[in-house]
């Protein structure tokens, strides 16, 4: 084989492996957004929330929700953008870096709405209750990076 077929093929498996990487990672994090978390299941069935704290913990949840349904529209619609692209081009063109580059922003405004979530959800809540959801936050986002 040339090299100049081995450079081609290795571009074309390269590209390959990226976009798969990327839509794989895209769609493990919209599955994991759709789960019911801990802290989710914390506030709801073990904290004993006063009839206010649920309907002021409802409201922000409406809100999120709403943002987050917005988001992952995004990064679905992004994720649709890089297949096309990558099956029009075959190799790493900025029109397939574009793509991911619009996932990742989606996926990095995202984050910062769930933790601004979870921040807004924790002012509603008593100090004693704030000790057990901060506890259920940090094990819950360092069991996620392991």
């Amino acid at each position: 084989m040339s090299i100049s077929r081995s450079i081609v093929l290795t571009l074309v498996l390269s590209t390959l492996a990226a976009a798969i990487g990327a839509w794989g990672g895209g769609q493990y994090v919209v599955r994991r957004m759709h789960h019911t978390t801990p802290l989710h299941q914390l506030v709801h069935e073990q904290l004993d929330l006063t009839p206010d704290q649920e309907r002021r913990i409802d409201g922000l949840e409406r809100q999120y929700a709403a943002k987050r349904l917005t988001l992952e529209a995004e990064m679905r619609a992004a994720n649709a953008e890089l297949a096309q692209a990558i099956q029009e081009q075959h190799s790493y063109t900025p029109k397939v870096q574009a793509a991911i580059d619009r996932f990742h922003m989606a996926m990095g405004a995202l984050q910062k709405e769930s933790v601004q979530h979870v921040i807004a959800m924790r002012t509603v809540l008593t100090p004693q209750q704030t000790s057990r959801f901060d506890d259920t936050v940090v094990k819950n986002l360092t069991e996620q990076s392991q």
